[in-house]
């Protein structure tokens, strides 16, 4: 009986042994799966001792960085050249921008020049306009004040159109002082010969078809 017992104690040893090497096993494997070690290298030894050649976990050189180190400044360094790579396209990008706007802002700049010179064009000719309307009245009021048949001699020696300026002018001034045009009498007195006949009924033609606006 005594044999009996102790082969039981051995047996549970045994199955004991076996329990604890499979759990040392198996956390070596759980451990090498999570990455925490590295399985060959541990186990080398045994490997040895059973003739074959474990794996060892090489030793960094002197000034050498680690491997995880060296992964992590790589990746680093990807990560800024992703960076640059999107910063040259960011600058690119507003470069593009910026010319159109300054292409934008040379066009609206020919545009400002063009209607200051279009203006200034304008005011020309309504300076001009101006000009001779102040001539035309003041050659009105000059030949008005002076002697009809002397004033027929100058308009005689005028163009048809500045003329019929001076007539209407002359008449406009008359209903603006409400005083009677010398218009009329100018005619007659410029119908007096036949040449001049023919030049006064010019005048009136033109006179009554062209409107003064159109002058």
């Amino acid at each position: 009986m005594a044999g009996y017992g102790v082969s039981r104690i051995i047996g549970r040893v045994v199955v004991l042994l076996l329990l604890i090497f499979a759990m040392i096993g198996g956390g070596v494997l759980w451990f090498d799966y999570l990455n925490l070690i590295d399985a060959k290298t541990v186990l080398s030894p045994l490997y040895r001792f059973i003739g074959r050649e474990g794996r060892t976990q090489p030793v960094a050189a002197a000034g050498e960085d680690l491997n995880l180190d060296a992964e992590r400044l790589a990746i680093r360094l990807e990560a800024l050249e992703l960076r640059d790579l999107e910063l040259d396209a960011q600058e690119q990008v507003l470069q593009n921008r910026y010319g159109e706007i300054e292409q934008m802002a040379q066009e609206l700049e020919e545009r400002q020049k063009a209607l200051e010179d279009q203006e200034i064009s304008i005011n020309a000719i309504k300076k001009e306009a101006e000009d001779k309307d102040s001539n035309v009245e003041q050659n009105a009021r000059y030949l008005t004040g002076m002697p009809p048949e002397r004033a027929v001699g100058i308009i005689t020696r005028m163009d048809d159109q500045d003329a019929i300026d001076v007539f209407r002018k002359t008449e406009e001034i008359a209903r603006a002082e409400g005083t009677t045009s010398l218009v009329s009498y100018w005619l007659s007195l410029m119908a007096q010969t036949a040449e001049g006949a023919a030049r006064a009924a010019e005048l009136q033609r033109k006179m009554a078809g062209r409107p003064s606006a159109l002058n």
